[in-house]
């Protein structure tokens, strides 16, 4: 004996409402009215969404464009400060001194102090 009282299980199945999971699936739930009144909002979200997705993105690039600067600001300074010291050892009086010899330049170092000419305004 059948519980069902003469129906099978699959005309039950027939007669009865689709469950949300099924109208979920085959799209039926996108035509009822009150999804359609939230399809603004829905849109709105999902502009948001998008611009938050790209205002990160674009805050990581600059974040990565940063450090390279920096690190290239650090490599550059180390420069600075090595080309600096150079100059300030090549122009030494004794250095240059040297540097004019092996060159031969056939300049000798003045062993005379300057001295400085004054001129008198004879009116």
């Amino acid at each position: 004996m059948s519980i069902f009282k003469g129906k099978t299980k699959t005309s039950k199945l027939k007669n009865e409402v689709k469950t949300p999971l099924r109208n979920v699936m085959d799209g039926s739930i996108l035509t009822r009215d009150s999804v359609i009144d939230q399809l603004p909002y829905v849109f709105f979200l999902t502009l948001i969404a998008v611009l938050y997705i790209g205002n990160r993105y674009h805050a990581e690039k600059i974040v990565r464009e940063s450090i390279k600067i920096q690190a290239e600001l650090k490599e550059l300074r180390a420069e600075s400060i090595t080309t600096a010291s150079k100059l300030m050892f090549i122009s030494k009086q004794s250095e240059v001194a040297r540097l004019v010899e092996e060159k031969g330049l056939e300049l000798k170092e003045a062993v005379e102090p300057p001295q400085k000419l004054v001129l008198r305004d004879d009116e």
